[in-house]
């Protein structure tokens, strides 16, 4: 039995037939490169609006902590703009000798 494939050729042996599947296969896979450059553009769109959703939700109620903290810090060191200012530093306790 002779292999069709062996040299390169398709099973079929008119050459428009051939034609055929030729453009047939090059038409199915620009359909499939088309379809997923179009899948990918919509995944990459609701993945960037969920994104957005997100973080839009994240700095809103960062936003509402923040006045919330503020709030009920007490009155001193208040600045205009709501915060609070802080000193931080160490400090070593030191005792007093009795003579």
């Amino acid at each position: 039995m002779q292999d069709p494939f062996r040299n390169g050729q398709f099973p079929a042996g008119n050459p428009i037939a051939n034609a055929l599947v030729v453009i047939a296969g090059v038409f199915v896979i620009g359909l499939a490169i088309v379809l997923g450059v179009v899948a990918f553009v919509a995944l990459g769109s609701v993945l960037l609006v969920l994104g957005a959703i997100i973080g839009i939700r994240v700095w809103w109620l960062n936003r509402r902590y923040r006045r919330e903290f503020a709030r009920q810090q007490p009155s001193g060191g208040r600045r205009t703009d709501g915060r609070v200012d802080v000193i931080e530093g160490e400090y070593r306790e030191v005792r007093r000798r009795d003579h």
